[in-house]
């Protein structure tokens, strides 16, 4: 069992790009696995969590329902926003500026093969995160994702998650409200659920906005604990 996660910060970019990277990261782990089933060998397989902030894009889970976009081709070009059908679990979600993207895709046999208690620790992370700044942040029975005040009438959304898994490895992830433009949330119905508001961490302590760094590392410091993992830091692969 490896645990050794490595830690890359990819900064801004496309959608596209980082999703086409996350394949082939996800792909050379799924590759190694079935190589060493078939030869009958044992080399570690790899671990990676990628942090990344992207332009304003929309994406849809396989599940999802198309009608929870609220605005058309041209109305999205109008917000420099791009839309993408994905492969992950989930309905529709927004990703943009001052929102941390975390990718983790990692082979669960190096640590548990439950895909329900991975997601339970993704939103454990968060969950902590938000503890030290004073946020009492919970789960919402029966929606994926970390909220705040759930199951009353101001529930509201700070993080969203949808994950993708096959033969244990994860890719997808998660993606925390830190300093984002809170207005392009009304041009979709998040995760399909209507009536249910969304926020960020700035809007919630009240600040103009919250260092991206000191959040990220505060999300790691969490996540190591959890997945007793060891985490390296590294520059993107080429």
């Amino acid at each position: 069992m490896n645990k050794r996660i490595t830690v890359e910060e990819l900064g801004q970019k496309d959608y596209k790009e980082t999703w086409d990277y996350q394949e082939l990261l996800f792909k050379k782990i799924v590759d190694l696995k079935i190589s060493n089933r078939r030869n009958n060998t044992s080399q570690p397989t790899p671990n990676y969590f990628l942090f990344v902030e992207h332009p304003h894009v929309f994406t849809l889970g396989k599940s999802g329902d198309m009608s929870n976009l609220l605005v058309d081709e041209e109305q999205l070009q109008q917000h420099n926003a791009k839309f993408y059908k994905i492969n992950r679990g989930g309905d529709i979600t927004y990703h943009g500026p001052g929102q941390i993207v975390g990718y983790p895709i990692l082979d669960l046999d190096n640590f548990f093969t439950d895909i329900h208690k991975y997601l339970r620790f993704l939103e454990e992370m968060v969950i902590r995160t938000l503890a030290e700044y004073g946020l009492k942040a919970t789960r919402s029975e029966g929606e994926t994702g970390v909220w705040l005040d759930a199951g009353t009438p101001f529930a509201r959304k700070i993080c969203a998650m949808g994950v993708r898994a096959s033969r244990w490895v994860t890719m997808h992830g998660f993606a925390l409200n830190v300093n984002a433009n809170l207005g392009y949330f009304d041009l979709m119905i998040p995760c399909g659920i209507k009536d249910k508001a969304v926020t960020s961490l700035n809007a919630e302590l009240g600040r103009v906005e919250v260092p991206l760094e000191e959040v990220k590392e505060k999300l790691l410091f969490h996540f190591k604990a959890l997945f007793e993992a060891e985490l390296v830091q590294d520059q993107p692969a080429t």
